[in-house]
């Protein structure tokens, strides 16, 4: 399992370089699936074309996936010739409702299970815990636009990715985490939480989120 789960991508030295030794490979030979399905309901998609930016600024091959034209198979014949699967962010709600119906809940597993990395910004990086309710948990983070009834997440990780933390949150955080039975991480935009096989590392820049009454 090679897993770097992200506030906002690649977005500082340690990360990208990070990134670059998951991979293993020179960039050039390098195929990212990138999925930005999760910014649809978005009005301004600016972070959008920053990830894409990054990814082809370290000189890699980028193939667009969208969940909503896909099915099972079809994401199946499009991964098998990736190395990276980067899963962009926006409406964590939306984002799981299609990795239910395009197949892409499945797939993706067995894609990790190759060994091959994934990468998840915000949305991208919630999905992948035991649930995804924490997008909501403040009113002006995303809205449950779909009417999402199942709040499970992929079980990828024990943990929730609370992403683009800032002090502000703190005092929320530590009120919600009471009510729940995981663990929640929290990254700034300049952090990322690697997972590799059963050793989880932070890197980036500033030093760890503590939350009181963590899990």
């Amino acid at each position: 399992m090679k897993l770097l789960l992200t506030s906002a991508g690649l977005s500082c030295e340690a990360i990208r370089n990070k990134f670059l030794q998951m991979v293993g490979k020179d960039p050039k030979d390098v195929v990212v699936a990138f999925i930005p399905t999760a910014a649809d309901p978005e009005k301004d998609k600016w972070f959008v074309k920053a990830a894409t930016n990054e990814i082809e600024e370290l000189g890699m091959k980028l193939v667009t996936i969208d969940l909503k034209e896909e099915n099972k198979q079809s994401l199946e014949e499009k991964l098998a010739n990736c190395d990276v699967l980067y899963v962009n962010g926006g409406n964590t709600f939306y984002l799981s409702d299609w990795a239910r119906k395009s197949g892409f809940d499945s797939v993706l597993k067995d894609f990790i299970n190759k060994g091959k990395v994934y990468i998840g910004t915000s949305a991208g990086s919630i999905l992948l815990g035991p649930d995804i309710s924490i997008s909501g948990w403040d009113s002006s983070w995303d809205k449950n636009i779909v009417g999402l009834k199942d709040l499970a997440g992929l079980n990828l990780v024990p943990f929730v990715i609370s992403p683009h933390f800032t002090e502000s949150e703190r005092h929320l955080l530590e009120s919600k985490i009471k009510e729940v039975n995981y663990k929640v991480i929290a990254l700034t935009n300049k952090q990322a939480m690697v997972v590799f096989d059963t050793e989880q590392t932070l890197v980036g820049e500033g030093e760890p989120v503590k939350l009181h009454g963590n899990k």
